[in-house]
């Protein structure tokens, strides 16, 4: 290279955007041209006998040295790509030509930098993986974890919250939540939560920085110190609002969010707001196929569900379950008397009523108009049940004061017990069924009706 001619060509290569380099048979450096500088961030002067393999990422390290075997051997290469460590620490994505001169026991090899190229893709594929996870997300938990997961290939994000507004309850519930300084970030003052919630307010991103002028008056005094951790956090905005946060937060002393992160975490953001909503319409399109809509508690369908899991249970274990099928006495009374109005807030008094009798493994369901069942999922004795038919007749028999009046009402309550009155479903129903209908005859012949 330090030929009369050397200086010529190198001054025309320097001009190229491609780097040229020539390596010796013991791998180091002994040309560079201007563009590796560019490329790596190194001088020729700090380049120049140094081992290449130095600056190769450790995990395409063995890759290259195989490669520079081969091509020593006299197989040249041809668009072999592998990642560099550049000066700064960055990462980046080499594409490489080389062959070797046996004249001049050198590799001679053109690199071209296709770092942007490799991280359009990469992103491109992180966003087409994110979209593909929110329309697939069997649940939100899950659906985090992987969107974390996803991010976390392209930009800082070792800690991670997704928050969800709460509107009626007006708070926040931190849905997914790593962090290993804020644990609670729900608990008063933590950077999390207070960013959390501006970002909710505002519908707005935002990211901490050292300008406190640029922040909300709220939070410049989280304003961030040189070496401090970055924080950026995305609103979740549907049509109706605001319904959540994403926040993201680098470690210590590393790279700053960009423009470009927050237009990512954006679109992020969009993906995931579409997949909460479909779960959200999803719930309460179940809970309004398994939920009465008066009384807010299992109807019909759920209640044969958990009946064929009760019986199941008790079968598996020779145990014992029960159901006590009860009607209002004289309801269509209360309807016609004080009007529908009050007829439904009475249901709605028996049914809180029902669900204080039993406990919170039992089912409270309300089968149509003035008809409950109660479903005791493990009894021990038919006696059990006995004692629960007359909890309810008690509390029932209590005066209600509703819109104004007092009304008294009388229950009709059948007993069926797995085994003692069936083994099968529909045998313990009619029993239930037939021993209401004789309560209810009972108290009307009392009552002299």
């Amino acid at each position: 290279m330090d030929t009369p001619n050397a200086t010529p060509l190198a001054s025309y290569l320097d001009l190229l955007l491609d780097a040229v380099c020539a390596v010796d048979a013991h791998g180091r450096f002994v040309f560079v041209s201007a563009a590796c500088e560019r490329i790596f961030g190194y001088t020729p002067r700090e380049l120049i006998g140094r081992s290449m393999i130095e600056l190769v990422h450790p995990d395409d390290r063995q890759r290259t040295l195989d490669a520079a075997r081969e091509i020593m051997g006299g197989d040249p290469k041809f668009n072999f790509e592998n990642r560099y460590l550049r000066k700064d620490g960055r990462v980046a994505h080499i594409l490489w030509s080389a062959r070797w001169s046996s004249q001049e026991q050198l590799r001679i090899a053109v690199a071209r930098d296709i770092t942007e190229r490799k991280q359009a893709e990469s992103r491109q594929a992180a966003l087409y993986a994110i979209s593909e996870a929110a329309h697939a997300a069997a649940d939100l938990l899950g659906l985090f974890k992987r969107i974390h997961l996803i991010i976390g290939e392209w930009l800082p994000a070792l800690n991670f919250s997704v928050a969800l507004y709460d509107e009626q309850c007006a708070q926040l519930d931190f849905a997914y939540h790593v962090d290993g300084r804020e644990g609670q970030p729900e608990l008063p003052d933590t950077v999390t939560g207070r960013l959390c919630a501006e970002v909710i307010r505002s519908g707005q991103p935002i990211l901490l920085t050292s300008d406190r002028d640029s922040l909300p008056s709220g939070l410049r005094d989280l304003a961030t110190q040189p070496g401090a951790p970055c924080w950026l956090g995305v609103p979740l905005n549907a049509q109706n609002g605001t319904i959540g946060a994403l926040i993201v937060k680098s470690a210590q002393d590393d790279e700053r969010y960009t423009e470009q992160d927050k237009e990512l975490l954006q679109y992020v953001c969009a993906q995931l707001t579409i997949a909460i909503e479909r779960q959200r319409l999803h719930a309460r399109l179940q809970r309004m196929a398994q939920y009465d809509q008066l009384t807010q508690i299992p109807n019909r369908e759920l209640l044969r569900e958990r009946f064929k899991a009760a019986l199941a249970s008790a079968r598996a274990v020779s145990g014992r379950m029960a159901l006590l099928y009860i009607d209002l006495d004289r309801f269509k009374q209360v309807n016609d008397t004080f009007g529908h109005g009050v007829g439904d807030l009475l249901l709605q008094a028996v049914a809180s009523r029902l669900q204080g009798c039993i406990r919170e493994s039992d089912t409270v369901a309300r089968i149509g108009g003035d008809e409950f069942v109660v479903l005791l999922h493990s009894i021990q004795a038919l006696d059990d049940a006995r004692r629960v038919q007359e909890k309810i007749r008690h509390a029932l028999s209590q005066p209600l004061r509703l819109d104004g009046h007092s009304l008294s009402i009388e229950p009709s309550i059948g007993v069926a017990c797995f085994p003692d009155h069936g083994s099968e479903d529909v045998a313990l129903f009619r029993h239930a069924d037939e021993a209401m209908y004789a309560a209810k005859r009972h108290n009307h012949k009392a009552l002299g009706l």
